[in-house]
């Protein structure tokens, strides 16, 4: 059992960067994979990226490659979301998930996921 806390969203302007963190409680966090997806208002959620259990494998969706980069650190639970080049359309929420076993782009593939962190970029 997880329970996954977003944090570190907020307003930036287009090019700007942000640093978004996902802590988890429990004892287990090494054999989760983790991601992160996002939602627009009025948008289907999106899946945006994802790490293994070991952090030695990561997928990113096309939209953001180059420009986001997720990473872990089982000693202090938490994942984080390195957001670089930040543009207009990255504005939404983003939500951290986990499941166990290995990570996947489908939300419904996830056993837990957090309240969700608001980035909105301006132009």
């Amino acid at each position: 059992q997880v329970q996954l806390v977003e944090s570190g969203g907020g307003l930036v302007q287009a090019g700007g960067s942000l640093r978004l963190s996902c802590a988890a409680s429990g004892r287990t966090f090494s054999s989760y994979a983790m991601g992160w997806f996002r939602q627009a208002p009025g948008k289907e959620r999106e899946f945006v990226l994802a790490i293994s259990t070991s952090g030695s494998f990561t997928y990113y969706a096309d939209s953001v490659k180059g420009r986001f980069t997720i990473s872990r650190d089982n000693a202090k639970n938490t994942v984080y979301l390195q957001m670089n080049s930040l543009k207009p359309e990255d504005t939404a929420v983003y939500y951290c998930v986990a499941r166990s076993g290995f990570y996947s782009s489908y939300w419904t593939a996830y056993n837990y996921w957090g309240q969700g962190t608001q980035v909105t970029v301006s132009s």
